[in-house]
């Protein structure tokens, strides 16, 4: 499966953006996806995932209660709603899928940047 992000851009503390990845190549809801972001000089963290069907999520406790995480499988889409951003949320995030929907997952997409000034 191709992953392709987009979505990310600069914004201000307080305000909200919506990633999208759309996957092609082989049927989307077979493949459990997530999100994972690298802050500037960081290492790669967890954010947020979602099973097959998209009726299970769960999230970091980082973003929990701001970020929601959806699919649309008729659509072959991923999406990560991102509200009340912060400063700190600041780094290239990357949809990711995986058939069995184990860590590590194993299909990663090129990354969209997102920057919160303050």
């Amino acid at each position: 499966v191709q992953l392709q992000a987009s979505g990310g851009g600069l914004v201000q503390a307080g305000e909200s953006l919506r990633l999208s990845c759309a996957a092609s190549g082989d049927t989307f809801s077979n493949y459990a996806m997530a999100w994972f972001r690298q802050p500037p000089g960081e290492e790669r963290e967890y954010v947020a995932s979602i099973n097959y069907s998209g009726d299970n999520t769960f999230y970091s406790d980082s973003v929990k209660g701001r970020f929601t995480i959806s699919r649309d499988n008729s659509k072959s889409t991923l999406y990560l709603q991102m509200n009340n951003l912060q400063v700190e949320d600041t780094a290239v995030y990357y949809c990711t899928a995986d058939r069995e929907g184990r860590h590590p997952f194993k299909y990663w997409g090129q990354g969209t940047q997102v920057t919160v000034s303050s």
